[in-house]
């Protein structure tokens, strides 16, 4: 299978690295940082109006951007059928079989999802993350590395889970929120909020896409 990223992004390098270790390959790279089509090396690189030039029936794609607002617009402004995007999971990873993984969706090395859990569409599982039993991570979630959702808690739409954050037990995480680096979640966090600190406290508001 072959693959374009979208986003000539670091994180694409990440997703990139998880493509060949499963023996596919990225065949382009776009982003509207390069005004025309060209090749270099291997690739093609071009904006991503290039698309519709390199799609075929053996080629998905995937959002190689790590921003979620971003990753949003950019899947809003494409408007592709969802069966040509690529779910990309790294061989390390560690999936339950009753779990479900989205389309779009890129799972780093070292990932555990456990039983019965659901991470939708363009989500992120960064590097040794952990989704226990029973969680639900919401479309354009990122769960950063190291971070730690235990049983049965929920994160909505949009939502950044920073770098070795815990979230305890049946605890739901509001829509377009961000959690900063190395909290520990006790309570349920709204909609459009940064929470950070052990235990997690809200500090500011945050717009209707977390921005």
């Amino acid at each position: 299978m072959n693959y374009i990223l979208i986003g000539d992004s670091g994180h694409g390098k990440v997703i990139e690295d998880c493509i060949r270790a499963n023996g596919h390959q990225v065949i382009a790279k776009l982003d509207d940082k390069y005004p025309s089509l060209f090749k270099v090396g291997s690739y093609m690189k071009g904006p991503i109006t290039a698309i519709g030039n390199l799609l075929d029936v053996n080629t998905k794609v995937v959002i190689s951007i790590g921003h979620n607002a971003i990753r949003k617009k950019i899947v809003e402004r494409l408007q592709l059928k969802e069966e040509l995007y690529g779910t990309v999971i790294h061989p390390s990873a560690i999936i339950s079989p009753s779990s479900k993984i989205g389309y779009g969706t890129v799972v780093m090395p070292n990932v555990v999802v456990n039983a019965d859990s659901l991470v939708d569409n363009h989500v992120i599982l960064n590097t040794g993350c952990i989704v226990e039993h029973d969680c639900i991570a919401g479309n354009f979630v990122h769960i950063s590395p190291s971070a730690v959702l235990t049983g049965g808690v929920i994160v909505q739409e949009g939502t950044q889970v920073g770098a070795r954050t815990s979230i305890n037990p049946i605890i739901q995480i509001g829509k377009w929120s961000m959690i900063g680096a190395g909290s520990t979640v006790i309570q349920n966090i709204p909609d459009h909020v940064t929470a950070v600190g052990v235990p997690a406290k809200i500090i500011k508001e945050r717009g209707t896409f977390g921005d």
